[in-house]
């Protein structure tokens, strides 16, 4: 398996967001990130959570229209610039990034950050040529074991950040 994040075009209206937010949590599912923007009609909500197969079947059930990506997670330096240097490298070689998410586990004190690509084979590639990529990072190979390796979250967190 790999890291996979969700997407939901979601109404600009109160309650909406909740709506998905009681989908997931009445069936116990967890969350890693969560990222939300909205414009006048619409919002845009993206998802990682530890069971994406079951979320799409839930969400597709609850009448929403969720879309899957995958992505891949690397490692920075908790300093300025550090993601900098991580997007230089792929646009250096016009690697594509359709979207990022801080994630909640770390590596040590290192954040990590799952990014989605046009081109995620040769992002991941580039990446570990470059020093980004590292075991506990690749190590991520599910949103399961993503919540599993964040030793912060006890299991029984449903709805995390909702």
């Amino acid at each position: 398996m790999v890291l996979r994040e969700i997407s939901l075009t979601l109404p600009n209206r109160p309650g909406a967001l909740a709506g998905v937010a009681r989908a997931l949590a009445e069936q116990r599912l967890n969350l890693a990130s969560i990222d939300a923007d909205s414009a006048p009609r619409s919002g845009r909500i993206r998802l990682i959570v530890n069971d994406p197969d079951r979320a799409v079947r839930i969400l597709s059930d609850a009448g929403y229209t969720p879309e899957v990506r995958e992505m891949i997670a690397v490692r920075l330096e908790d300093r300025a610039g550090s993601f900098l240097r991580v997007l230089e490298v792929l646009a250096k070689e016009k690697v594509n990034v359709q979207s990022v998410a801080i994630l909640v586990a770390r590596e040590g004190n290192r954040p990590l950050v799952a990014i989605s690509s046009t081109d995620l084979p040769r992002a991941r590639r580039l990446l570990q040529q470059a020093g980004f990529m590292s075991r506990a990072a690749e190590g991520l190979v599910s949103n399961d074991d993503l919540l599993a390796g964040a030793p912060t979250i006890p299991g029984e967190s449903v709805g995390l950040l909702l």
